[in-house]
C-alpha cells in the first residue's frame, strides 16, 4: 500500500488497542476497494481523549472508532450525537466533519442486527420476547436495538439488579429486570437468547446456564467471538436450536463508519470472516 498526499485517515482509539481486530478488518477492505487511505491503532490514556480527538480533527483525520475504556467519556467531546446513542449512552464511532466537528454515533446496534440477518430466516424481532444476558454498554446497545426493531419484550438478567434496573429505566417499560440466577422463568417463552456479557471468553469465567426450559426454536446468540464457538453456543447447537456466533457483530458495526470515512459501503463475506480470524488471537 503506497499512500499519497491526499490520504484519507481513520483509526481506532483505546487503552490498550493492540487486541483489537478492527486495523486488519479495515485494512482488508480499503486493500480490496484500492482506496488511497489508512487505519491505525492509537493507543490514548483516558485524560488525553479529548486533546487527541480534537488533534486528530486539527490533523485531517476523518474519524475513528472508539473501543474500552472510551465509549462512554467519548460523548463529552462531541458537538452531536445521534439519538440511539444517547440512548445507548455511549459511542463507539466518530465522523469528523469539515467545520471541525465531531458526530458521535453507535453502530454496536446496527452490528447486532445485522449479524443476526445472516443467521436463522425464521427469526424476526417481533417473534416473540428476547432474554438478554448482562447489563453493560453492549446490553444497552443491543437491547435498544431489538427494541427499535419490534422485539415485544426484553427480559434483562443480571448478576446485579440494580445495574440492570438503571438500564430498563433509560430504555423503557417493555425491557423487564430479573436476577441472571433466575433465567428458568423465563428462558421457556423466550425467541431469542443474547449473552452480552464476558462470561465464556477466552480467559474469563465461564457461564453457567441451564438450557432445559428453552425452546429449540429458540434463536442463540453470543458477542463474544473469542472462541468463536463459546460454550454457550455449543450447548445450544448440541439441543437443536439455531445458533449465530458474535464475529459478525464486529465485522457488521465497523460498515457505517467506513462508509463515512471512505466513501465506500463495504460488505461482510466469508472471505472477510476467513481473513479476520486467520489472526492468532
Amino acid at each position: 500500500m503506497i499512500l499519497s498526499g491526499k490520504a484519507k485517515l481513520a483509526g481506532v482509539i483505546g487503552w490498550p488497542v493492540s487486541h483489537s481486530k478492527s486495523p486488519r478488518l479495515h485494512g482488508y477492505w480499503l486493500e480490496k476497494h484500492t482506496i488511497d487511505g489508512a487505519y491505525v491503532p492509537l493507543a490514548v490514556k483516558p485524560d488525553d481523549l479529548h486533546a487527541v480527538v480534537r488533534g486528530l480533527v486539527k490533523a485531517g483525520f476523518r474519524g475513528v472508532n472508539i473501543t474500552v475504556p472510551h465509549k462512554e467519556n467519548v460523548m463529552a467531546v462531541c458537538d452531536q450525537i445521534s439519538e440511539q446513542a444517547r440512548r445507548i449512552g455511549a459511542v463507539n464511532t466518530l465522523v469528523f466533519h469539515e467545520d471541525g466537528s465531531v458526530h458521535g454515533m453507535n453502530t454496536d446496534g446496527y452490528g447486532f442486527l445485522e449479524n443476526l440477518k445472516q443467521g436463522p430466516k425464521s427469526w424476526h424481532a417481533n417473534s416473540g420476547p428476547a432474554v438478554v444476558l448482562g447489563a453493560g454498554g453492549a446490553a444497552r446497545a443491543v437491547c435498544a436495538a431489538l427494541l427499535e426493531a419490534g422485539a415485544p419484550e426484553i427480559h434483562l438478567l443480571n448478576r446485579t439488579v440494580e445495574k440492570a434496573e438503571q438500564v430498563a429505566k433509560d430504555l423503557g417499560s417493555t425491557v423487564n429486570v430479573h436476577s441472571l440466577t433466575e433465567s428458568a422463568k423465563w428462558l421457556p417463552g423466550a425467541a431469542l437468547l443474547v449473552n452480552t456479557t464476558t462470561l465464556g471468553m477466552n480467559g474469563a469465567e465461564p457461564l453457567h446456564l441451564d438450557l432445559s426450559p428453552l425452546a429449540q426454536t429458540a434463536v442463540v446468540t453470543d458477542i463474544v467471538y473469542a472462541p468463536l464457538e463459546t460454550d454457550l453456543l455449543k450447548a445450544a447447537k448440541a439441543r437443536g436450536n439455531p445458533t449465530v456466533d458474535g464475529l459478525g457483530m464486529l465485522l457488521h458495526q465497523a460498515r457505517p463508519g467506513f462508509e463515512a470515512w471512505f466513501g465506500v459501503k463495504p460488505e461482510v463475506t466469508p472471505e472477510l470472516r476467513a481473513f479476520v480470524l486467520a489472526e492468532a488471537p
